[in-house]
């Protein structure tokens, strides 16, 4: 499912300015514990997490992962968004709840 058709299901903003419909994910992972994050998640995955830290984008960076979306209308910081710019990796928000975002992407046929 490409980052442009993930956006449009998840009514989401997008903070950064890499091309969305370039790329896509094949899974995702839904958590608000790194460890989680690190446990269980698997190359071209998207993130769905509530942490706003700049830890998540670097966690991201380490893992490989498509893009992160913050949950419950949550928004980056400034900084977070520079530091996702810098590592090319789209951010995005969702007003949705982890839950309610998980569904609707499995829904659509993304596994999550």
């Amino acid at each position: 499912m490409t980052l442009c058709e993930i956006e449009k299901v998840l009514k989401a903003k997008c903070f950064t300015s890499q091309d969305l419909e370039k790329r896509t994910a094949t899974a995702c992972c839904g958590a608000d514990l790194l460890s989680d994050v690190l446990a269980f998640t698997h190359t071209n995955s998207l993130l769905l997490t509530g942490l706003i830290h700049p830890q998540v984008i670097r966690t991201a960076e380490m893992l490989d992962l498509v893009a992160v979306i913050f949950v419950r209308g949550k928004e980056p910081t400034p900084a977070m968004i520079a530091l996702a710019e810098e590592k090319d990796i789209p951010v995005l928000s969702t007003p949705f709840t982890m839950f309610e975002a998980c569904g609707l992407l499995y829904a659509e046929g993304l596994g999550c």
